[in-house]
């Protein structure tokens, strides 16, 4: 069968192909139209095509339903304007010299203004006067101060932006392309501000270029033409204000346009069908307007014209009556209490009540949210240099990388409420942090090596609670100097935000966010997923290793290992706690390599004794809960805070060793002492790795001193 031919493109359709072609070419002919004379059916078909422009750009803003839709018009309006002036130089030309330009201009020194060129005078003064003083005035200032509200709104506009993607109510792309709306918006004003000079100017040019013409035309035909004065007038007078008329009329029109696209800021659809909706919206309105028109008619004004119109108008107040019970109706009634169909007052009448307002969505949380205090809206404000939304962005993405968890979109908003350099970060509407930072200063932190002193308000970072100083931005390099570590306060806030994730990552990680990592590895292995939920385990179960995984700070990173080690030991044993201790040691290497440097590792060990007597403390408790008296835990803290203190005073991370059967005990009994002590069992030691002995843990008073034993 044969294959039809594709369709040729129409000429249309070739012409728009290489419409930037005509454009340039086009814009070219604009100046050449100022220096060669053309004929006068040349110049009869450039002004047509003025007036058709005209019209088309002015029906185009009228159906445009936002501005930026139509954003060439700046430009559009520099050309046009450009062309006006063309073509005013043109018929200037072929009036002089040849006392006719055209059937156009002819036509309308003849036909609109009578031939008769003192009524031509006025009408033209009349034309500039509407659009200098009226139109192209109101459309500059209009465009003016569209433009300033624009660019001052430009800050709260993109921090909305942004505050939507942290919150996830958008997507990335969604908030790039409406950043990019609200610059092009902010550009287009800009340009209108400026691109309405043009028709200001070009409404001053067309008062002289109308006298110059006049004063020129009866010159050149008194003295070169032999014409006498009142045929001269009469001639060159009535051919100019022609030509100012027919030039003057598509100006007008561009004006109009051009105060009309600056001032459908707050429209929602097209002119017509606001104007339609809007003007008839009030019936009470139009009920008084046309009982007005008809008094005018019973006291003075044409009562054939004024009964009429009020006969119009009161029938639109009756439609839009009309429309507005029936949309009550259909609403429902509801009567006193809010319940469909109550007697009102009286019996007769039903009382119309606002529907009650759902509230459900007021029950939920955000995950995640960090309220700041007004004066540190700079930090947050890209107009400003703030950089503090960026930054949350790549906390998140390094909690995937580093924890193996997705952060939950982190809201950021403004509480006037706080001190100005206050923020205050919570998790699912609970505060769990707060802290202040100075926008205007950097905070001086010393590691231990600074050698001087210097001046600067006393603080405390707020991440791990270390001493600091907020010191002047110009005194950073003499801090740096002294060997102080200096911070801004955009990374003060990044650094605890991290800090926070890391603590309270158990309470962000949900069945649903479980789910989520589930699914995600059964995209590559389905197997795994499988055989273990739910055959084995629930989403919960897992939930709750994962949890207590995250709580000591272990990555889940490393998913599929997880997984196939839980599905190993499920068949033993359901119990969390057994679970997660089987997926520690599986993980050794992950373990052992947060904490060991150039193949060592340091440790704390626990006296044998001590361990047997917290094994046989667990085995008379619950979960894995040690059982015994205070005098023994008060020794143990005692001894484990020397420990601390040593390896502390060592530069050495505190670690503390066990035997599997004690290691969950002993982090429980420590955990509210010292709940970012490492304790680790002897089955989570890669293999490979040299482990020293830097301290004891015990109930007896010689055990202070370091053992110093290597293994």
């Amino acid at each position: 069968m044969a294959t039809a031919a594709p369709a040729r493109p129409g000429l249309l359709d070739r012409l728009a192909s290489t419409s930037h072609a005509w454009v340039a070419a086009a814009s070219v002919v604009l100046v050449v139209l100022m220096i060669v004379p053309v004929p006068p059916w040349v110049l009869d078909l450039l002004l047509s095509t003025n007036i058709t422009l005209a019209l088309v750009i002015l029906l185009v803003t009228l159906y445009t339903e936002n501005a930026l839709a139509f954003s060439v018009f700046p430009t559009l309006l520099l050309i046009v304007t450009l062309f006006r002036l063309s073509l005013n130089i043109t018929g200037t030309r072929s009036i002089l010299l040849h006392g006719y330009a055209g059937q156009v201009i002819e036509a309308f020194g003849n036909v609109v203004v009578g031939g008769n060129y003192a009524v031509g005078i006025v009408i033209f003064a009349i034309l500039i006067i509407i659009q200098f003083v009226v139109i192209t005035n109101g459309a500059g200032r209009v465009a003016e101060v569209a433009a300033r509200f624009t660019l001052d709104a430009m800050p709260g506009k993109q921090l909305a932006v942004d505050a939507d993607l942290n919150a996830g109510l958008i997507t990335e792309a969604e908030a790039r392309q409406r950043r990019r709306d609200i610059q092009r918006s902010a550009d287009f004003y800009g340009a209108m501000d400026g691109a309405s000079k043009f028709v200001r100017g070009d409404a001053i040019a067309a008062v002289i270029i109308v006298f110059v013409n006049i004063i020129g035309g009866f010159v050149i035909g008194v003295l070169q033409q032999g014409m006498s004065i009142v045929e001269a007038l009469q001639r060159f007078t009535l051919l100019t204000i022609g030509e100012g008329i027919v030039t003057q009329i598509p100006a007008l029109l561009i004006s109009t346009a051009t105060g009309i696209i600056v001032t459908r800021a707050a429209s929602e659809g097209s002119f017509g069908n606001d104007l339609s909706r809007q003007l008839v919206q009030e019936p009470r309105a139009l009920l008084i307007a046309s009982v007005l028109l008809v008094l005018f008619g019973f006291f003075g004004l044409p009562p054939l014209y004024m009964f009429p119109l009020a006969a119009v108008v009161f029938a639109l107040y009756l439609r839009q009556r009309n429309a507005q019970r029936a949309a009550a109706l259909k609403a429902g009634p509801k009567g006193i209490g809010g319940q469909p169909g109550a007697a009102g007052i009286g019996g007769s009448s039903q009382t119309a009540i606002k529907p009650a307002e759902s509230v459900v969505p007021l029950l939920s949380y955000d995950p995640m949210e960090l309220e700041i205090g007004f004066g540190l809206i700079p930090l947050v404000d890209v107009s400003q240099g703030g950089d503090l939304l960026e930054r949350i962005t790549m906390i998140r993405r390094h909690a995937a990388r580093e924890l193996g968890i997705v952060v939950p979109p982190i809201r950021v908003r403004d509480n006037l409420q706080l001190k100005p350099s206050t923020y205050v970060v919570k998790i699912y509407g609970l505060e769990v942090a707060r802290a202040e930072v100075m926008v205007s200063r950097l905070l001086a932190m010393n590691p231990g090596t600074a050698t001087n002193g210097i001046d600067g308000i006393p603080t405390t970072e707020p991440a791990f609670g270390l001493p600091a100083l907020w010191i002047a931005e110009g005194a950073r390099g003499d801090a740096e100097m002294a060997g102080y570590t200096v911070i801004d306060p955009t990374s003060v806030i990044a650094t605890h935000l991290t800090e926070i994730i890391k603590t309270h990552a158990p309470d962000l990680l949900g069945r649903q966010e479980t789910s989520a990592l589930l699914d995600n590895v059964k995209q590559h292995y389905p197997v795994v997923v499988e055989e273990l939920i739910p055959n084995l385990l629930t989403v919960g179960e897992v939930q709750r290793v994962l949890q207590n995984l995250l709580r000591e700070r272990i990555p889940i990173r490393n998913l599929l290992l997880i997984l196939e080690n839980l599905a190993d030991g499920a068949r033993a044993s359901k119990e969390v706690d057994y679970l997660t201790e089987r997926v520690r040691a599986a993980m050794a290497r992950h373990i052992c390599a947060e904490y060991a440097e150039n193949g060592l590792l340091s440790v704390i060990t626990v006296d044998p004794r001590l361990e047997t007597l917290l094994g046989e403390a667990v085995r008379r408790g619950e979960d894995a809960y040690a059982l015994l008296d205070p005098g023994t835990v008060a020794k143990i803290y005692a001894s484990l805070t020397a420990r601390v203190q040593e390896a502390q005073q060592g530069g050495l991370q505190p670690i503390v060793l066990t035997s599997p059967g004690t290691r969950l005990a002993l982090k429980r009994l420590t955990e509210r002492a010292a709940p970012s002590l490492v304790v680790l069992s002897y089955s989570e030691i890669a293999s490979g790795l040299r482990v020293e002995s830097i301290g004891q843990i015990s109930t007896t008073e010689e055990a202070r001193e370091p053992v110093g034993a290597s293994a």
